[in-house]
């Protein structure tokens, strides 16, 4: 499948995407650390690329399928700690902000990875998701510096 030319990557590295996480998601090329798996795995739900998040999910934890999810556009990603990796296991802790036609949420999780031969996969994680109610004068939730009202409201 044909990945759309992007300028920076969805995963919020500020590199381009074709530097970034599309190599992961184009193959055979395996995301070196948990935390460049989570990009990977961000950017790939910001793309509504299915089969790459089923493919980098452990085969014991990993669901049948993934319905699609137009509706849903991922935003922002802030990886809040990713400390090194230790006896092939790994955490990640981030929080992503996304927009649904019913307004704004962030989805906050500690995402645990394992690592078996040489090869990175999600595990599972323990996910909260709030609703954020920005107001039009406030920091747009997208992560643009601007105010809501003429950045993603406009």
């Amino acid at each position: 499948m044909t990945q759309p030319s992007l300028k920076s990557c969805p995963c919020g590295s500020d590199i381009p995407f074709d530097a970034c996480c599309q190599p992961y998601h184009q193959g055979p090329i395996l995301p070196p650390t948990p935390e460049a798996l989570m990009r990977s795995r961000y950017a790939a739900f910001a793309l509504n690329q299915r089969d790459y998040l089923l493919a980098t999910w452990h085969p014991t934890t990993r669901p049948q399928q993934l319905p699609a999810d137009p509706d849903t556009q991922w935003v922002a990603l802030e990886i809040v700690a990713a400390p090194s990796a230790q006896n092939d296991q790994g955490t990640v802790h981030f929080r992503a902000t996304f927009r649904e036609p019913g307004g704004w949420h962030m989805l906050e999780e500690a995402s645990r990875f394992i690592r078996e031969e040489g090869r990175w996969w999600y595990v599972d994680g323990t996910p909260s998701v709030k609703r954020l109610k920005p107001g039009r004068n406030e920091p747009c939730p997208c992560g643009s510096g601007r105010k809501l009202k003429v950045c993603c409201r406009a």
